[in-house]
């Protein structure tokens, strides 16, 4: 059940990642040195935050899905 939230925990990061992202162009302050189209700001602990909360509702779906009588039936 671990390893399943897991696998599911990292899909659901690379969905969240490029949400809500402006790069330095956009933002006008190109840091030298820095690649343009990085990030402005990280935010990186409300999207950990999100990520966690998605891949536990989308593993609880899952394993309702899968122990589910009506669903196991119709996938024989």
């Amino acid at each position: 059940m671990v390893a399943i939230y897991f696998v599911v925990w990292w899909l659901c990061l690379f969905l969240v990642l490029p949400f809500k992202v402006r790069n330095q162009v956009d933002a006008g302050e190109v840091f030298k040195g820095s690649e343009p189209g990085a990030p402005a700001v990280l935010r990186l602990w409300p999207k950990l935050l999100v990520t966690t909360l998605l891949a536990g509702v989308v593993t609880a779906f899952l394993f309702w899905g899968l122990s589910n009588p009506v669903l196991r039936e119709y996938w024989r």
